[in-house]
């Protein structure tokens, strides 16, 4: 099977087009849950792919506004390349979207485009056991922590989750960075610059503030409610133990539009299985 067989077409992905601003691509991050969005140049020569501006860019740079600064380049591929080398390349990489281009921009394959054809069956190498492919080091956060703590665990761990665990440890649910960036709001504001850095009261907050003398500048500050994980967490979890195939985990995340499910062992926590884990079993 090749990307051909698999990937979005070109008239069918939602992309941002240089110049343009961080507005153009939150809009399908926070309602389509997109992680990242192709941008384009067009040229005398047709469109080019530039890179793709993610959810965490988004967050990470909470001044920068424009979208040639918050692209990032990443790896390309081209419609005739075996699946399984794509799945490689998104394992080694961390991509989970990844251009499809040949002279132009003709599409893009996901993370999700694989773990359907192996949960569809299109693939031979779905009889492999969950269990060699989860991870044993799952990230966590407490149902109580403010959102905004929750989301820089996330982002200091360089995951998209924490399993969440309540006042005894036990399992409550889990938060996603889907979840934080559906909720998450730019706002504008000013800061006072001079002789102080960034205000030990304000430790989980992004700030724009430079040093330019003793003087005002605006400054923009990625915020979120001040509610704990648990009102924004999923708390059905859909789980999976270590002997299902990939094929059968492929199409729980298929079915239930997650990327990532915790691996179980009777009633406790064995592990944690990502779609990108998933597509490990592609040979």
């Amino acid at each position: 099977m090749n990307v051909a067989d698999v990937m979005t077409p070109r008239d069918e992905v939602v992309t941002a087009e240089l110049p343009g601003t961080r507005d153009d691509v939150l809009e399908y991050l926070q309602e389509r849950q997109f992680s990242s969005v192709p941008v384009i140049k067009r040229t005398d020569s047709g469109e080019e792919c530039r890179g793709l501006v993610t959810r965490d860019a988004l967050i990470e740079h909470p001044d920068e506004d424009q979208l040639a600064i918050l692209v990032e380049e990443v790896p390309t591929t081209t419609s005739g390349t075996n699946l399984a080398s794509v799945a490689r390349t998104m394992v080694e990489t961390g991509e989970r979207r990844i251009p499809v281009v040949d002279g132009e921009f003709e599409g893009i394959v996901t993370v999700t485009d694989i773990v359907r054809a192996i949960a569809e069956g299109g693939v031979d190498d779905g009889d492999r056991p969950v269990g060699d492919l989860a991870r044993r080091d799952v990230n966590c956060v407490y149902a109580g922590a403010p959102l905004g703590v929750a989301e820089r665990e996330l982002s200091h761990a360089d995951v998209p989750y924490g399993v969440v665990l309540d006042d005894d440890a036990e399992v409550a649910g889990i938060l996603t960075e889907v979840d934080v960036i559906d909720v998450a709001e730019v706002v504008e504001g000013e800061a006072e610059t001079g002789e102080s850095i960034a205000n030990q009261d304000d430790e989980w907050m992004w700030e724009g503030i430079k040093a330019v003398g003793n003087s005002y500048m605006p400054t923009r500050n990625v915020v979120f409610p001040d509610e704990p994980v648990s009102e924004y967490m999923t708390g059905d979890l859909v789980t999976v133990g270590s002997r299902r195939t990939a094929k059968e985990t492929a199409q729980l995340l298929i079915r239930h539009d997650i990327e990532q499910i915790p691996l179980v062992s009777g009633d406790d926590l064995a592990g944690i299985v990502r779609d990108i884990d998933v597509i490990k079993a592609l040979r």
